[in-house]
């Protein structure tokens, strides 16, 4: 009697095996191949704020000049074979941060919503592409490879090191945008019509994001152009700021530069990874200088 309840414990056991299988399969995650969109790393996009933000322990020496240089027009520039183009940005009054067309969207950190004023400037009609980043660095490091699309898995850090080479190559002075001219130009300068998203209200004429992009960045200025001629200030990649992350304060501003230290430095725009919410030309994102993602470009600016 004892043997045949130990031979039928045995066979309850054995059918239960396949379904255990199956939970710890659905359990386990599967790496990404070359060709699956891969996974977000922890901690999540937003990451807490730091109570007592600390300096970087080896700080990286901006490349930015003075914010207040006045370029007069549009330009073109040629580095070993690949031109871009730079806009003209007249500078102006604005109101930076959770303005009312964001509406229930605006996260904490957009308000106070307050007026900022910024001097002229140049930025990048483009997020900076693979054949540029090539053409300066000689290497890409980008997991979707195509020369005309923006280079990506760049931390802040690596964009400092090639906006150095850049600037050695062509003798001009080449910086990151600041998060508030970042912001003006997405809204249009003193062309903006109160857009939700750079260039527009309904985000699939301006932006490849997770509902449209088929999960890869794409080509840049295959979208719609805003109000000033820019490009994907919306979706296709995330674009570093030369700022530190920091909260907004009421007051007035002209040409704010961000923090003065921190943990974490600013990135604007959302990408093709991401859902409407966070391609907003008032979302702000942020990270450590050294991280790197499939998602995170650059836009120059001088």
């Amino acid at each position: 009697m004892k043997q045949l309840m130990r031979l039928l414990m045995a066979a309850f056991v054995l059918s239960l095996l396949p379904v255990v299988e199956m939970q710890g399969q659905a359990n386990r995650v599967k790496p990404p191949t070359s060709n699956s969109t891969p996974a977000k790393p922890k901690p999540p996009k937003k990451p807490a704020k730091p109570t007592q933000p600390a300096k970087p322990t080896t700080p990286i020496r901006p490349s930015a000049p003075s914010v207040n240089t006045s370029p007069r027009a549009d330009e073109v520039i040629t580095v070993n074979g690949v031109s871009f183009k730079m806009i003209r940005v007249e500078g102006g009054t604005f109101t930076m941060g959770a303005t009312s067309e964001q509406g229930s969207d605006a996260y904490d950190d957009e308000k106070p919503a307050h007026q900022v004023t910024v001097s002229t400037f140049s930025i990048g009609e483009t997020e900076v592409t693979q054949e540029l980043w090539q053409a300066v660095m000689g290497s890409n490091p980008s997991r979707f490879s195509g020369p005309r699309r923006p280079v990506e898995k760049v931390s802040w850090e690596d964009c400092q090191n090639f906006i150095r080479e850049l600037n050695s190559l062509t003798g001009r002075r080449f910086r990151l945008p600041t998060e508030a001219e970042w912001e003006y130009a997405a809204r249009g300068g003193k062309k903006a019509n109160g857009h939700k998203y750079a260039g527009s209200s309904a985000i699939d004429n301006v932006a490849w994001y997770d509902s449209n992009s088929g999960s890869q960045t794409h080509d840049v200025a295959t979208k719609r152009a805003n109000e000033l001629g820019l490009y994907d200030m919306s979706g296709n990649v995330w674009e570093w700021c030369q700022d530190w992350y920091g909260s907004y304060s009421s007051n007035s501003q002209t040409n704010p530069a961000g923090a003065s230290s921190g943990s974490y430095r600013l990135f604007r725009g959302g990408s093709w990874y991401d859902n409407a919410s966070y391609c907003r030309v008032s979302f702000r994102n942020y990270y450590t200088p050294s991280f790197r993602y499939y998602d995170l470009g650059l836009r120059l600016a001088y």
